[in-house]
């Protein structure tokens, strides 16, 4: 929504369209376009549609992400293991490599690619292997699309966002599992903050780049977890 109120012309992808539908129905400069990211020609058809519609790619906000229930190392299953691999990885580097294609062949040409980490790209949860392993992962691409995004006038950063206030995190705010064994509650803040650190990552000329961004609740156990 940030970046759709701040001009841009922002396209919502994702596999339920109804729910992309909602969504874009808050502001005129969201499309909804459904797509799975872990299926290179679903991948392939998005991506070619939004050059189709508007002529020309700009940012890529990689934010394909999925937290499969957690699980003791010992008994992670390795379904579990390659699901969470299969969306946080490889539908990452899809859309990430579908995006460098168009950016590097436009004219002008460059973009810029924000890939969305996570403070497990730094340290992991307990009981999280898979999600810990995905967003390490995040990282490495990172760094090879900034590597290599150079000669194309491509610039790739990574923001890594703590305890934001979603559907998704509310659990956190009632208790989560510690690196002591112990169940705590752990402070949040407004998810707002996130977007605004995106669009400010969003809004440098190719010139300049935030190669990495953490952002989350003050007193979040990030800082000496564990």
């Amino acid at each position: 929504m940030k970046l759709a109120q701040a001009g841009w012309r922002v396209v919502l992808a994702g596999r339920r369209l109804l729910l992309l539908e909602e969504a874009a129905a808050a502001h005129a400069n969201l499309t909804p376009i459904a797509a799975d990211v872990t299926d290179e020609g679903s991948v392939r058809a998005l991506f070619g549609e939004i050059v189709q519609r508007f002529g020309r790619l700009d940012l890529l906000f990689n934010n394909a992400g999925v937290f499969t229930q957690g699980a003791p190392f010992g008994q992670t299953e390795l379904a579990a293991f390659r699901a969470s691999l299969d969306v946080n990885v490889t539908g990452s580097f899809l859309c990430a490599r579908a995006a460098f294609r168009i950016m590097a062949g436009q004219n002008p040409r460059g973009g810029r690619i924000i890939n969305n980490g996570s403070i497990s790209a730094h340290v992991p949860r307990p009981q999280a292997v898979a999600y810990t392993v995905s967003k390490h992962a995040i990282t490495g691409l990172t760094r090879s699309i900034s590597l290599e995004g150079r000669a194309f006038d491509i610039a790739c950063g990574q923001i890594d966002i703590g305890n934001a206030v979603t559907e998704l995190s509310a659990g956190l705010a009632k208790g989560s599992l510690q690196a002591s064994g112990a169940v705590a509650a752990e402070p949040m803040m407004d998810v707002e903050h996130a977007a605004a650190s995106v669009l400010h990552m969003a809004s440098l000329p190719l010139s300049a780049n935030v190669q990495f961004l953490t952002v989350m609740a003050t007193n979040m156990p990030f800082i000496g977890r564990g």
